[in-house]
C-alpha cells in the first residue's frame, strides 16, 4: 500500500501547484480569512457547493468574486431579492411571433461559478429553482433539459436569519451545500491592513492563474486520496451519532436533536476530508482531516429541537459534542 500512497503523493505534487498560485492571487485582495479561503478551495477540489454565513461587510462576496477571477472560466453573480422569480434564475421559454414557436432563453445559472449573493433574501420558490441545478447539475426549461458545464459550483452568501428581510432556506436546499462556513470578524491587525489596502487610490486586482482543466484533473487526484477503513467507519459513526445519540452514550442529546445528518453528510465529509489532505499535500486522510472539516459539513444538517433552543444550544454546539465524544481511530 505504501507504493500506492507514494504514487498518489507524486500526483498531488504535480497537480496541486495551482493551489499556491490561487492563494497568492486571492491574498492580494483578501486580508486574513484563511479559514474561508481554504474552505472555498476545498469546495472547488471536492466539487461541492458552499454556503457562507456572516454579517454584512466581512468580504464574503469579495472572496468569491476574487476566487472566480483567478480561474479562467465563466462567472455569474446573481443578486437575490424578494421580487426575484425562478425564470430570472434558470431562464424561460419566449414566444417568437414571426414563426409562432417558443424558443429557450437561458438564465444566468448557465455559468461555471455562480455567486448567489444574499441567497436568503429571496423567497423559497426561487431558492428551490436551484435544487435541480445543484444536485443533478442540469436545468429543465419547459420540456427540455440542459446539462450544465463542468465545473459547476454554487457559492452562496447569506446574512444571519435574524436580520430583517431574510427567509430561512428550505432544508432540501441547505442539505445540497457541502459546506456551511461561519465567517467571523478579522483581528485588529488584519483590520488595520484592510484599512490601509482598501483606502489606496488603486486597489490590487487578481490575475487568472488556473484553467478549468487543471481543476478537473486535481479533482480526480482528490478522489484517489487513500482513506483507511477505520477512518471510513469513524465518519459513519460521527454521522450516525447525530441520528441515534443514545447508541453512542449521548442520551442527553436525544431530546435536543430533532433531525440528524443525512447520508449526504457521510459522502461530503469523506470528499471534503480527502480535499483537505490534498491541500496538505498528503496522499492519505488522517482523523485530524475529518475533525477539522466535520463542523463545516454538519453544522447545517443537524436540526436542534425547541428544547435545545430553549437551553440556547445551537446546532454547532450539538455537532461539537458529537465530534468530541466519538472515539478517534
Amino acid at each position: 500500500m505504501s507504493v500506492d500512497i507514494q504514487a498518489i503523493h507524486e500526483r498531488i505534487r504535480q497537480e496541486s501547484a495551482f493551489v499556491d498560485k490561487i492563494q497568492a492571487e486571492v491574498g492580494k485582495v483578501i486580508v486574513g480569512q484563511r479559514y474561508m479561503v481554504e474552505r472555498l478551495l476545498i469546495g472547488l477540489l471536492a466539487n461541492g457547493h458552499i454556503l457562507l454565513e456572516g454579517v454584512p461587510g466581512l468580504a464574503k462576496t469579495l472572496a468569491v468574486r476574487t476566487l472566480s477571477t483567478t480561474i479562467q472560466t465563466k462567472f455569474q453573480r446573481i443578486q437575490f431579492t424578494p421580487d426575484l422569480l425562478p425564470a430570472d434564475l434558470i431562464g424561460t421559454l419566449v414566444y417568437d411571433q414571426h414563426d409562432g414557436k417558443f424558443t429557450t432563453k437561458k438564465g444566468p445559472i448557465f455559468a461555471n461559478l455562480i455567486l448567489a449573493d444574499e441567497i436568503n433574501r429571496a423567497p423559497a420558490k426561487v431558492q428551490s429553482a436551484l435544487l435541480e441545478a445543484m444536485q443533478e447539475r442540469q436545468v429543465t426549461i419547459g420540456e427540455e433539459t440542459f446539462p450544465l458545464d463542468d465545473p459547476f459550483l454554487v457559492l452562496a452568501t447569506q446574512n444571519p436569519i435574524e436580520q430583517e428581510g431574510t427567509y430561512p432556506l428550505p432544508e432540501a436546499q441547505v442539505d445540497r451545500f457541502m459546506l456551511k462556513l461561519s465567517v467571523g470578524y478579522p483581528s485588529k491587525e488584519e483590520e488595520l491592513e484592510i484599512l490601509r489596502r482598501m483606502t489606496k487610490k488603486e486597489i490590487p486586482q487578481p490575475e487568472p492563474v488556473v484553467t478549468p482543466e487543471e481543476i478537473i484533473r486535481a479533482r480526480e487526484v482528490v478522489h484517489d486520496v487513500y482513506m483507511d477503513e477505520k477512518i471510513e467507519r469513524y465518519i459513519v459513526d460521527i454521522v450516525f451519532a447525530t441520528r441515534q445519540p443514545r447508541d453512542y452514550g449521548l442520551e442527553d442529546l436525544e431530546e435536543l436533536i430533532q433531525y440528524g445528518a443525512s447520508p449526504r453528510a457521510s459522502i461530503y465529509l469523506t470528499l471534503a476530508s480527502k480535499a483537505h489532505a490534498f491541500l496538505r499535500r498528503r496522499g492519505y486522510v488522517t482523523p485530524e482531516d475529518v475533525k477539522t472539516i466535520a463542523l463545516d459539513v454538519l453544522r447545517h444538517r443537524v436540526i436542534p429541537t425547541f428544547e435545545a433552543e430553549a437551553e440556547e444550544m445551537t446546532s454547532e454546539d450539538l455537532v461539537r459534542r458529537v465530534i468530541n465524544s466519538i472515539e478517534t481511530p
